[in-house]
């Protein structure tokens, strides 16, 4: 399992745009095979910052959506709107907290 964070900042007065765009989109991404599940976080002091987090069962998957047809849809429309390049990690959980409190 691996998890991508991507780190986006958009124009002010794109942000509600981009809301309600990913509101159209969210189900394909979440759905799409190998994504075990995906959050959008929004900054609480900078509303134009969002934030993406997915779960991937492995690199290949993750990879397979940046190379498909809904991230071919969707990355042309919402790079336009950006204020900021881009940032983006993938990492691997050292310890997760979450789990244990789970159980």
């Amino acid at each position: 399992m691996i998890t991508r964070i991507v780190k986006l900042e958009f124009q002010q007065e794109r942000i509600g745009q981009f809301l309600s765009f990913f509101e159209t989109i969210k189900d394909k991404v979440n759905n799409f095979p190998g994504c075990a599940g995906m959050q959008l976080l929004q900054d609480q002091a900078n509303p134009c910052v969002v934030f993406t987090y997915s779960q991937w069962d492995d690199e290949q998957d993750l990879e397979n959506y940046r190379l498909s047809k809904t991230f071919g849809e969707i990355w042309p429309q919402i790079k336009p709107w950006f204020a900021k390049s881009a940032e983006a990690w993938t990492v691997a959980a050292v310890y997760d907290g979450f789990s244990l409190k789970k159980g």
